[in-house]
């Protein structure tokens, strides 16, 4: 036996094993999953050193390197199989490979939607010919800001679930520009005023006494007007995997554009991730909260992150009126405590309690669900948050709704 392994060992060292599982990996990338080099480096070094020669175990030992969740099984699989030359995976694949009228109206099952975006990983990228000469009385520019503003508007009305991975990164350029407007809101403290509306007695009485003169000149003040706190719960669960990592972006844009927010996730637990969030690379802040996460992609369990916020971070950040903005798909798994009590107790201690939900991308959507039930009688707002157009009729109500504090 150890002479039939180190012979098996040394086969892999001379042949182009090391190297088709680098491509593999390159595939697996362009397909929207996220593999660091020490992945690739583990994955041969445990092929070199066990000598599987089973297609049965080579995928196993892949699928426990390469796979984060549960929701890049289906991508995976579909790139081992065609990779490693399965002809009718690949004959699926390749009939995908259809101008892109075709593909929106393919089938919106787990699988088409995984076999879109390995097609799309296997297409080899296609260079750009030189254009051909033509008249100057063409109008060649007006017709590319044409064609360019076209593909942005049904990249604004895409579902994040179903768009690719270069569809994704056009998505993330198009949420960096977006601002969420603050609301002005009057506090309980005092600035300097020079309307005549209240007088400060205290300034007036100081000013007199530095001046000593016979007529006294009044001093005025109005209660101060600040932004809003803005407090956001983000879900992070397994069922809001795709949607969460597109939201993340727009909570740290969010945060870059203004002050006074407070950002927090949930998926088993709750963790605060305000801090993490204001690092100004958005790469490095999402690095800083999953390493700080350990439960991304898993269960859902709202009642006990709503109990948890509410015990230990209710009165630190829903001071002055701050609006909540919840974002979860209301699936909840776990009934350790009354979801109803901990939705009225929020949005009791909060200004406005605003529910962003993925699930009202459906035409025929109903509130069937025990956790949606329990939480729509709590809220202000139901809004769904799966494309960047929902994400701008956000902002367009919260702009309409924000008025200057008289």
């Amino acid at each position: 036996m150890p002479s039939q392994r180190s012979s098996q060992n040394s086969q892999f060292k001379e042949g182009y094993l090391a190297e088709n599982i680098m491509h593999f990996a390159r595939t697996l990338r362009k397909a929207g999953l996220s593999l660091p080099p020490a992945r690739v480096l583990e994955a041969i070094d445990a092929i070199t050193f066990s000598g599987l020669t089973r297609r049965d175990d080579i995928h196993a030992t892949f699928q426990c390197l390469f796979i984060n969740s549960r929701d890049q099984q289906e991508i995976f699989d579909q790139c081992f199989h065609i990779f490693w030359r399965n002809p009718e995976f690949l004959e699926r694949a390749m009939s995908l490979l259809l101008p892109t009228t075709f593909l929106e109206n393919a089938p919106q099952d787990e699988k088409d939607k995984a076999l879109k975006r390995v097609s799309q990983a296997f297409a080899p990228e296609q260079k750009k010919q030189p254009a051909p000469e033509k008249d100057e009385e063409e109008p060649e520019i007006e017709f590319d800001a044409r064609l360019t503003s076209s593909d942005e508007k049904v990249l604004r009305h895409k579902d994040f679930e179903q768009m690719s991975a270069q569809e994704q990164q056009k998505a993330l350029n198009l949420i960096k520009r977006l601002q969420l407007p603050a609301e002005q809101i009057k506090t309980r403290r005092f600035s300097p005023s020079v309307q005549k509306q209240r007088i400060d007695t205290r300034r007036t009485m100081q000013a007199s006494m530095r001046r000593g003169a016979d007529i006294i000149e009044l001093k005025y003040k109005a209660k101060k007007i600040q932004r809003a706190p803005l407090v956001i719960l983000c879900d992070i669960s397994g069922s809001m995997s795709e949607y969460s990592r597109m939201l993340l972006h727009f909570i740290h844009s969010l945060i870059s554009a203004r002050d006074r927010i407070h950002s927090f996730t949930f998926g088993t637990e709750l963790h605060n991730i305000t801090r993490q969030m204001k690092y100004r690379d958005v790469d490095e802040a999402l690095a800083a909260v999953g390493q700080q996460i350990d439960d991304w992609s898993g269960g859902t369990r709202i009642s006990s992150a709503l109990h948890d916020f509410n015990q230990h971070w209710s009165r630190r950040v829903l001071g002055q009126r701050a609006n909540v903005l919840l974002i979860t798909d209301g699936l909840e798994r776990d009934g350790a405590y009354d979801l109803s009590v901990e939705m009225d107790r929020l949005h009791k201690s909060c200004r406005k309690l605003i529910w962003l939900n993925p699930l009202l991308r459906y035409d025929a959507f109903q509130a069937k669900a025990r956790g949606i039930k329990l939480m729509l009688p709590h809220v202000d707002e139901f809004r769904s948050a799966h494309n960047i157009n929902s994400l701008e009729g956000l902002i367009e109500s919260l702009q309409n709704n924000s008025r200057p504090a008289q």
